[in-house]
């Protein structure tokens, strides 16, 4: 047999990465982790889940945003939000993280080596760590790798990015000042959570996107219902315009950002957030000398079990694309290290939930009522509002809405779709029943706290057979 330095790299330390690298560890894998940071974590902690969400609950807490269906529109825990207000818990929050992962990294002896990753072959690695202190250009084998090295945000060459006036979701971080009006350039999951966060805080929020709908992957209903909330909100949907040039320009009041679109019309912000895509980080890697292929985004291309052009090598997270969530990575890193080295895995793809962290919150598993229509299943819909429910008027969220679909005949649940406080956390309970194929029935015989959301499922599936007549 081959004699190799490790039983697995693992290249990136972010959720895929992390759980790629403990799991080959619990197997007794002898394992190493590179990073090209000088943190762990990835983009995940450092600056793009964790950070986005620390900074939506900040948001929430200091606009008063959640207690305002009691208080009235004006209620705010503080006049005059900064950006230093909002970023105040998001450095403690990245610290703990960062500390929690790495103590988890050295309790299962994983190796772990800081520098730029690049394959010579197919079994061999070059880490560059010059100009860090390090110990310059090292090289090591294995027998497999799992490639978890994420995205970087798009950058069109043509926008003079500045990381105040023109940004991307990186440069949030380091915003000097909140705006007054905002630009955002791509309605996808990124680019429609900050929008909304800008929203509940009063800015003046534009949306563009090229697409005729938000979130085409979500049920259309809910999707609906995030737009109107957005509406509400005084922001403005700009959907199916495509952005021409965006550059920066001077009124009486100083320097703006202008977006013209294809259609002529012109938008004047005080800032935008451009957020059309993200490209896999995947060109320092030297695929080509290890013979993994990639497609014209750089993203990896991989079967079921997350095995690259080269069986060995895998990849998992956002670099192999859609649906591109901490969470999904983390499945993946898993079941990528178990099947490189035969141990026993099972997962579901199709029930994997997807929490999309806007405001109001947005969660979802199973089948969409679009794709039940498309394939010809027969099936209703159960409804129950959160106005409906008396933990609903207690916290003050009276635009909730949860949602089952099921099948007619065998009353089998087929999804379940939230929108409303909680709904990242509420969803795992459809996720569940949906997992044991359980019906619609359940909801009705089960016994849920009072008052809580959870009775949104028996509100919602007493709903849904009454429409059977």
């Amino acid at each position: 047999m081959t004699s190799y330095d490790y039983d697995l790299v693992v290249i990136g330390s972010g959720p895929g990465g992390q759980r790629a690298a403990i799991q080959a560890a619990k197997l007794g894998k002898k394992t190493l982790l590179i990073e090209r940071k000088a943190v762990v974590g990835g983009i995940c902690i450092n600056t793009g889940t964790i950070p986005s969400k620390t900074l939506r609950e900040a948001a929430l807490h200091l606009s008063g945003y959640r207690e305002r269906g009691i208080y009235g529109a004006s209620y705010s825990v503080k006049q005059n939000i900064t950006m230093p207000d909002l970023l105040f818990r998001t450095g403690h929050v990245i610290r703990h993280e960062v500390d929690v992962t790495l103590h988890q990294l050295q309790r299962n002896r994983i190796e772990m080596s800081t520098g730029d990753a690049s394959f010579v072959d197919a079994h061999t690695v070059s880490i560059e760590d010059a100009g860090r202190g390090g110990r310059g250009q090292s090289k090591v084998t294995a027998a497999h790798f799992v490639i978890a090295t994420g995205t970087s945000a798009a950058r069109d060459k043509n926008i003079p990015f500045d990381g105040q006036k023109i940004f991307i979701s990186d440069d949030i971080l380091t915003l000097e000042n909140l705006p007054r009006t905002l630009a955002v350039v791509g309605a996808g999951v990124i680019g429609i959570e900050y929008a909304t966060i800008f929203a509940a805080l009063g800015v003046r929020v534009t949306i563009i996107d090229k697409r005729n709908q938000l979130l085409p992957f979500i049920d259309r209903e809910i999707t609906d219902n995030l737009a109107h909330h957005l509406q509400q909100n005084r922001a403005t949907l700009r959907l199916g315009e495509e952005v021409k040039a965006l550059d920066l320009t001077t009124d009486d009041k100083g320097e703006k950002v202008r977006i013209t679109l294809a259609s002529g019309k012109q938008i004047i912000t005080e800032k935008a957030l451009y957020s059309i895509g993200r490209a896999g980080a995947t060109e320092t890697l030297n695929l080509e000398s290890a013979g993994v292929k990639i497609d014209d985004r750089g993203r990896i291309t991989v079967n079921s079990s997350y095995q690259s052009s080269q069986p060995h090598i895998y990849a998992v997270g956002d670099v192999i694309g859609f649906p591109s969530l901490a969470s999904t990575s983390m499945e993946q890193g898993r079941l990528a290290a178990c099947h490189a080295f035969g141990a026993k895995a099972e997962s579901v793809p199709a029930l994997f939930p997807y929490g999309i962290y806007t405001i109001p919150e947005i969660s979802t598993v199973g089948r969409t009522e679009e794709e039940l229509t498309r394939d010809g299943v027969p099936y209703e819909v159960g409804k129950a509002n959160y106005r409906e429910i008396a933990r609903g008027q207690i916290i003050g969220d009276n635009t909730g809405l949860l949602k089952l679909l099921f099948n007619i005949d065998t009353r089998e649940l087929l999804g379940v779709h939230i929108i409303g406080e909680g709904a990242s956390e509420l969803i795992h309970i459809g996720q569940a029943v949906l997992a044991h194929k359980g019906t619609i029935d359940y909801f009705v015989n089960t016994v849920f706290n009072y008052p809580t959301l959870a009775e949104c499922y028996k509100t919602a599936a007493f709903d849904g057979i009454n429409r059977l007549g």
